[in-house]
């Protein structure tokens, strides 16, 4: 059976000794303290994000997520298996890379962690979930995705937050038909976040009757984009969508405007970020993008959830920081109910959620996706995105 590994925390008891006698009282209270702290299991919760590179930011942001409300978990004082515990947040960079990914699982398998909160990118959680699934550890993702996540089959995969099939059918039906765009070029990143989501968003697009007149692909390194967009501009598009990362989207769209493209540029949530209009500049103003979620000031605990990210990590929330807070209370609050912090016995719980959590109510189909899952659209005006009309089908459930 597979065990998460316990840490007892020592207490120091030879400081009492050094106690003067006035303060005969302060020991008997410290010596108790310190007997109970004794006791105290440290339940370690594996966080795989990209910490290095050109997601670092993604990485970070989603991280703080996981230590925000491990941290305040541990302040409760709670009892797993009849002892006190606390969380310890075990953070992992896997550099956005499949295979670092798979090596970050396993060195959580080893560490023998009670449950992951992960992977931020969909082409580093895919590999890296089977490894779980072998060991039997629950993994409870904030920001992956991509559908094929929860199609193979596994028992201890969740996502709170809506799929690229969504986003992509969102995304289309608003470019067709309400900014009435009929010449679509299309560019993705090759990776299975980025192709799967381009591959939703063309078919989507046909069947809402607009017309894909370029496919191009690039990679989630380059910088330079000017050959395909040059290909791409001899095409006449009137909307130009990118399957990828700000960290790409930014260049590309300066280097639209630098050759006269004045098609619209448009992402999903690998855009919706601070640091694409950073990167873009004000070429950037006008872009659409989309979030796999709730607008963040429909969540009904985002205000809340803002104030207390600022104070604790003093910085701007980038993108999915709620997400994962709200991901790493799903799977603690399954441990209470469990009354342990043993996979096998909390891992059912999980499946039978129902949270109100900072981004909305929570609770997963037989497959792991999240219930109900809501797409939100924004446009980047002056540096900020703001909330545009919602396609009603935009809301429908990852189940489908």
């Amino acid at each position: 059976m597979y065990l998460p590994r316990i840490t007892l925390i020592t207490a120091a008891v030879l400081a009492l000794a050094a106690c003067s006698k006035q303060d005969a009282a302060a020991p008997q209270q410290n010596a108790s303290a310190g007997a109970a702290a004794s006791d105290a299991v440290i339940v370690k919760i594996g966080s795989a994000n990209p910490l290095t590179g050109p997601f670092a930011h993604w990485g970070r942001d989603a991280d703080n997520g996981v230590k925000l409300a491990a941290e305040e978990a541990s302040a409760e004082n709670l009892k797993l298996d009849g002892k006190p515990v606390k969380f310890e947040v075990v953070s992992e960079d896997d550099q956005a890379d499949p295979k670092t990914a798979t090596q970050v699982a396993q060195r959580f398998v080893d560490n023998k962690v009670a449950g992951v909160i992960g992977h931020l990118t969909s082409g580093a959680a895919i590999p890296a979930s089977k490894i779980y699934s072998d060991a039997g550890i629950p993994m409870i993702a904030g920001s992956v995705t991509s559908p094929k996540f929860t199609e193979q089959g596994f028992k201890n995969t969740f996502r709170i937050i809506a799929n690229d099939q969504q986003q992509g059918q969102a995304l289309a039906k608003f470019a067709v038909g309400d900014l009435k765009r009929a010449r679509i070029a299309i560019i993705d990143d090759r990776t299975t976040y980025g192709q799967g989501l381009a591959d939703d968003f063309a078919k989507s697009v046909e069947a809402a009757g607009g017309k894909v007149v370029k496919r191009e692909f690039t990679t989630n390194s380059a910088t330079d984009f000017m050959a395909i967009l040059t290909s791409i501009k001899g095409e006449k598009p009137d909307l130009v969508f990118y399957g990828g990362m700000d960290a790409q989207a930014g260049p590309m769209v300066k280097q639209m405007r630098k050759l006269g493209i004045t098609a619209d540029f448009m992402g999903a949530d690998g855009v919706n970020t601070a640091e694409f209009g950073k990167l873009g500049g004000k070429d950037a103003d006008g872009s659409y993008a989309s979030s796999a979620g709730a607008p963040k000031e429909n969540m009904p605990g985002f205000a809340a959830f803002n104030d207390k990210f600022k104070k604790r990590f003093n910085a701007e929330i980038q993108a999915y920081a709620p997400y994962t807070y709200d991901a790493t209370r799903v799977m603690i609050e399954a441990m209470k109910r469990a009354g342990s912090a043993d996979p096998a016995k909390y891992l059912p719980e999980v499946a039978k959620t129902k949270l109100q959590g900072v981004t909305g109510e929570i609770a997963f189909d037989p497959k792991g996706n999240i219930m109900n899952g809501t797409v939100s659209l924004y446009q980047l005006k002056n540096g900020k995105w703001e909330s545009v009309a919602k396609p009603a089908a935009a809301a429908a459930s990852a189940a489908q």
